[in-house]
């Protein structure tokens, strides 16, 4: 398999509702600023890979409504369709096409209309007669989980109010973010509307319209067209199908996202992830997520996560800075989420970032949700 690297990035800016673009061109617009970006034209594409959860729209087979909008006339197109890793298992799709041989230089492009579908509805489409009346989308998943996780390793509701401050506060330098609130304070998410308890209104994340986009090169085209490279440095996708039932463990055990991640610090060889580590973007759906990804991804031990966001461990002045961006729960397109995630992290590696740009960022973390069945994990370097 041939190196590659991410060599261009391109987003909307993302919002509840766009209004003023339809599908097609909502994608164009994140498709025309990676192109720029990478300094590349659309006929300088091999391939196009789309990434959206249809069931959140209601239209069956969006890559044959939004293709054109993606410059993939005329080009090999796929669809990668797994609900919360749609787009980092679509990036990863991506980098194999390269990697293989197949094709040279790979758009891969995200996208979300929220305000067009009804995604709570789509997600309770569950088991009518177990599952239903307890757990329906995602709000009362994530309550059964977090119970059991708080009760476990005693985070409490101050520790991941700090996440969601966190969050909005790093948004507040990302042009392209939804939700931003440089003056948010724990007070604010405690005083929050109650959802489902223990979780607030500011803890979970928005859905939003948005898009995002990536162009991944070989390595000598990489070489070719851009001065700094985004190294993919390793990548993994796990999957399983839990039954909902036993949901509520999930946030403790995280198998998938566990594994995933092991699997690419043994590829790269990272042993000790918060100081190998110097920008981490991953999919925190929810304030509490974000707490258990610390510890599933090695950041610290189990029970301790809860200190990393008190000491300001992960804020954008300390050891590990979690999501500049203003992660998942200040921009959730769901089908280009996970592309955002790997554009904000290849951006920190081009030093192209803007305000939230961490100094000297050389390596980066990437995940794609990690709670229930599906995980992504990958990890880029500023060398091949």
């Amino acid at each position: 398999m041939r190196p590659v690297a991410i060599i261009g990035t391109g987003q909307t800016d993302h919002a509840r509702r766009r209004d003023d673009v339809s599908q097609p061109e909502l994608v164009r617009e994140a498709a025309s600023r990676a192109l720029t970006d990478a300094g590349l034209r659309p006929a300088d594409l091999d391939a196009v890979v789309i990434a959206n959860m249809e069931l959140f729209e209601g239209r069956a087979m969006p890559e044959l409504w939004v293709g054109e909008g993606a410059f993939a006339n005329g080009k090999p197109c796929m669809k990668v369709a797994t609900g919360g890793t749609s787009g980092t298992s679509s990036c990863i799709a991506g980098f194999h096409q390269a990697a293989s041989g197949l094709f040279d230089v790979v758009l891969v492009v995200g996208f979300e209309k929220h305000s067009e579908g009804h995604t709570q509805t789509g997600m309770a489409l569950t088991d009518p007669f177990w599952d239903r009346a307890v757990a329906s989308g995602a709000l009362g998943n994530f309550a059964l989980s977090i119970s059991q996780y708080m009760a476990e390793r005693g985070v409490t509701e101050e520790q991941a109010a700090r996440v969601a401050v966190k969050s909005r506060r790093n948004a507040a330098r990302n042009p392209h973010a939804h939700l931003k609130d440089a003056d948010a304070t724990v007070d604010d998410v405690l005083n929050s509307k109650l959802l489902a308890h223990p979780v607030r209104l500011m803890d979970m994340c928005p859905q939003s319209d948005g898009a995002a986009a990536i162009v991944v090169a070989s390595a000598d085209r990489a070489r070719e067209l851009c001065p700094r490279p985004a190294w993919v440095k390793a990548a993994a996708t796990r999957h399983e199908q839990p039954y909902i039932g036993d949901i509520e463990r999930r946030l403790l055990t995280m198998r998938t996202l566990k594994d995933a991640s092991r699997s690419v610090y043994a590829a790269a060889g990272i042993t000790e992830p918060l100081q190998q580590f110097d920008v981490a973007e991953i999919y925190e759906p929810v304030t509490y997520a974000e707490l258990a990804w610390y510890e599933i991804l090695g950041f610290c031990p189990e029970g301790e996560a809860g200190r990393l966001i008190e000491d300001g461990v992960t804020e954008m002045g300390g050891e590990l800075p979690v999501n500049p961006s203003g992660g998942v729960l200040s921009a959730n397109p769901v089908g280009a989420t996970g592309v955002i995630r790997m554009a904000e992290a290849a951006s920190q590696i081009l030093g192209r970032a803007g305000a939230h740009q961490v100094e000297g960022a050389e390596t980066a973390l990437v995940t794609g949700y990690g709670v229930y069945a599906w995980a992504d994990a990958a990890i880029l370097g500023s060398a091949a």
